[in-house]
């Protein structure tokens, strides 16, 4: 029989993941839908439940909890859910020195934001991502923002100090309006790419620790692009022009 009551201490728990004290005390997240489910279960991430709705005729898990119409749209984030869902673990990765070219994020507040530039940084080959007082990349809206993409990168989340710390000896190449013009720019084979908040840009902290500052060319009737876009545009440009 399907648990019907959005009462439930089953569909409280999970309802919980929607909320970033829910996701801290428990530890996992939620993904939502078909494709980003058989997805994470396919690159390895250790899924705890998957959940389906009453109505759900795709492949499950046998073992999978069984929700009402109702209880299972409390538990969701998206308003037209797929009818499964699944608590995944959320991978604790201490911050350490990347390996290859990198991306710090400095403040990106916008959990949409933060799941486009990581679904952006893994096509374009930057697998190790910091986040400092970011919003989190695990939240619904950065998870499906991301399209799986949170399931193939490191996402290491700490204090500014810490990962700038971890990337002494890394040249950091800091976004800004200020700075150089990106396609005049050869950046070295390793580096870190730095991107700041959409209201604020980059910290003082950052700044001060940027080997070189970059910028993207406008047209004078244009102030500003979205944050996830001009990493998007930086992330590709670099990563094809470093020597």
């Amino acid at each position: 029989m399907p648990i019907v009551s959005k009462s439930n201490p089953t569909v409280k728990e999970l309802a919980s993941l929607k909320e970033k004290k829910g996701r801290s005390q428990r530890g996992t997240f939620l993904v939502e839908g078909e494709k980003m489910v058989r997805e994470c279960a396919a690159c390895g991430m250790e899924i705890l439940r998957t959940v389906v709705r009453e109505d759900y005729r795709g492949a499950a898990d046998g073992d999978a909890i069984v929700l009402g119409k109702d209880a299972f749209a409390a538990v969701c984030d998206e308003k037209t859910p797929q009818g499964i869902c699944a608590e995944v673990r959320i991978p604790q990765c201490s911050v350490a020195p990347p390996s290859g070219r990198c991306l710090f994020l400095d403040g990106v507040a916008d959990p949409a934001n933060v799941g486009a530039i990581v679904r952006t940084a893994v096509a374009a080959g930057y697998r190790e991502l910091y986040l400092a007082d970011c919003a989190d990349p695990f939240a619904p809206k950065s998870v499906r923002a991301s399209m799986s993409g949170v399931f193939f990168a490191k996402l290491m989340r700490g204090g500014r100090t810490e990962i700038l710390a971890a990337l002494d000896g890394v040249v950091k190449i800091a976004a800004d309006m200020a700075g150089e013009d990106v396609f005049s720019f050869s950046p070295p084979e390793k580096f870190c790419l730095c991107i700041g908040s959409e209201a604020r840009g980059l910290s003082e902290e950052t700044r001060a620790r940027a080997d070189f500052t970059v910028k993207i060319p406008m047209d004078e009737h244009t102030e500003s692009l979205n944050a996830a876009v001009s990493a998007g545009i930086l992330m590709y440009f670099l990563a094809h022009s470093a020597s």
